[in-house]
């Protein structure tokens, strides 16, 4: 015999559950950008704004791409622009940002003919020394320009556990 009671008391706890952890603060910074028609302009470069607080804090830095399945490299070479606080220019560094592989495919997750590739761009976690914004941009340094199939790029920055 089936019990209504059984039933809806594990419902609920779930349901209970799910609404606290969704109501817990993320330490993360995360936009991406769409690429206008999918074709990457070298002059395009979309800027990222983030706040730092916490300087005794390590963080997570990635870049964040997504491209269609017709993207014809297994990397992207980027410029990437960063501005501390109180700094008056961008400091470049290029970055060569691996996607895939002949032997193994694409790098990422993928789902139909879309792959996100989610890459950091430090030599792990690092911790900022100033507290106030951050700035980063990004270009694309690519011999082949506009550079077709990328979707969209994007900078996530989170807080290390």
């Amino acid at each position: 015999m089936f019990s209504k009671k059984r039933f809806f008391l594990p419902v609920l706890l779930a349901v209970v559950s799910i609404a606290f952890a969704a109501c817990t603060k993320l330490d993360v910074f995360e936009k991406n950008t769409s690429v206008p028609n999918y074709l990457w302009q070298q002059n395009w470069k979309p800027d990222y704004t983030f706040d730092i607080t916490d300087t005794a804090t390590s963080y997570k830095v990635y870049i964040v791409l997504r491209h269609t399945d017709a993207y014809r490299y297994n990397n992207i070479w980027l410029n990437i622009g960063t501005r501390f606080p109180s700094d008056s220019a961008f400091k470049y560094q290029r970055f060569e940002l691996a996607l895939g592989s002949d032997a193994k495919g694409w790098e990422g997750t993928g789902m139909d003919d879309i792959w996100e590739v989610r890459k950091l761009i430090t030599n792990g976690p690092v911790k900022f020394a100033k507290t106030g914004s951050y700035q980063i941009n990004i270009s694309q340094l690519m011999r082949e320009n506009p550079l077709p199939n990328v979707m969209s790029v994007g900078v996530r920055v989170e807080r290390v556990r």
